[in-house]
Order: C-alpha cells, then sequence, then structure tokens
C-alpha cells in the first residue's frame, strides 16, 4: 500500500521529480487518479501508480 491510498482532498502534497511546481493541495483521488493543484503548475493529473507524492506537514512551514 502507497501513501497515494491515503491522500484525501485538501491534503499538502509535493510532486517528487517536480520540486518547481510547489506545495499541491489534493482536489481528488479516484482510481489511481490524482488531481492536485500545485502553486506553480496548476491544476495536474497524477497517475498514482507511476508517482508517489510526498505528504506535506502542515507544520513545517
Amino acid at each position: 500500500m502507497s501513501l497515494n491510498s491515503i491522500l484525501e482532498p485538501g491534503m499538502l502534497v509535493r510532486h517528487p521529480n517536480q520540486p518547481d511546481w510547489g506545495i499541491g493541495q489534493v482536489q481528488s483521488n479516484i482510481a489511481d487518479r490524482i488531481t492536485v493543484n500545485f502553486q506553480e503548475a496548476g491544476k495536474v493529473v497524477i497517475d498514482g501508480r507511476q508517482i508517489v507524492l510526498q505528504l506535506v506537514h502542515t507544520d513545517s512551514f
């Protein structure tokens, strides 16, 4: 089981291969398709079978 399976709308994440996208907020997580709204890249649909997003802890700001 990967971290992606617990992601819910509102959670904050980073893309491990695209640090320049900044922090993203999960919009939806349906059948390994995770829609995230990133600060610098806008809305992106991630294939959760290919990329494991990194959870951002809110106390790290």
